[in-house]
């Protein structure tokens, strides 16, 4: 079984709150960008393994867990993975999030347990905030940790989205340690239904001010991509990627 996990960006991250939990809830666009992908390929095998290429993670990784979870909960048997990485990691492109929740849906198929994409979403809800956005795969409001999920109808139709990769590593840790959470002025769901062309200084990304205060080559490259002709920059998620829309 060969797969192709996608990557995703935000359109606006609001950091509303920091919970009892130690989380925080936020309010974000999940948007997939189809163009750019993982491969992944599933096959049977007499005893698990996991291949990684083009991409080095220490210790267990997204899609063992996956396999795990379902082998643990309906006794599916041993698989060899192959996953070949060219979503950038740790550039909030989201991408171990996919191989994960796409790994749990080719499982799901391959071995003809037949769960629902509802109980799909609950198990990879349970591997990572991002994951069950990916059994979606379609744009998605999300709330709480990123988890509670909501359809949008919302396309960027006549438009051209292009992902900027930097040469900058953000751990998220480091982005939430420089958010001050508060409710925003306005929902990202009133910002997104308006023009692109007014989003600038409407459609925020909290994690920005401090990571570019960290990272000014980050503040720079967003604003030539502004000098370029980009309607609307930012980056996604925690960072680094950027992305520009024309």
């Amino acid at each position: 079984m060969l797969l192709f996990p996608n990557a995703k960006i935000n359109l606006g991250l609001n950091v509303v709150r920091r919970r009892s939990d130690g989380y925080h809830d936020i309010e974000t666009l999940f948007f997939p960008v189809p163009d750019l992908c993982d491969v992944l390929e599933i096959v049977h095998s007499d005893a698990f393994e996991m291949h990684l290429y083009n991409a080095r993670i220490e210790g267990e990784n997204l899609c063992e867990k996956a396999w795990r979870l379902l082998h643990d909960r309906f006794g599916i048997p041993p698989v060899a993975i192959h996953l070949y990485k060219k979503i950038p990691m740790g550039a909030g492109l989201g991408g171990g999030s996919a191989d994960a929740a796409f790994t749990l849906t080719g499982l799901n198929a391959l071995f003809g347990l037949n769960l629902p994409q509802d109980d799909l979403v609950g198990l990879a809800a349970s591997l990572g905030s991002d994951c069950a956005f990916f059994v979606y795969n379609r744009p998605m409001l999300a709330r709480g940790r990123g988890e509670i999920l909501t359809p949008i109808d919302f396309s960027l139709a006549g438009h051209r989205l292009q992902i900027y990769p930097q040469d900058v590593f953000v751990s998220t840790r480091e982005a939430y340690a420089g958010v001050t959470p508060h409710e925003p002025l306005h929902s990202i769901e009133f910002i997104v239904k308006r023009p692109v062309s007014e989003w600038k200084g409407l459609l925020v990304n909290d994690f920005e001010e401090s990571v570019f205060a960290r990272h000014p080559s980050l503040a720079a490259a967003r604003q030539r991509l502004y000098d370029e002709g980009a309607l609307y920059a930012a980056m996604t998620g925690s960072g680094s990627a950027l992305f520009a829309i024309y």
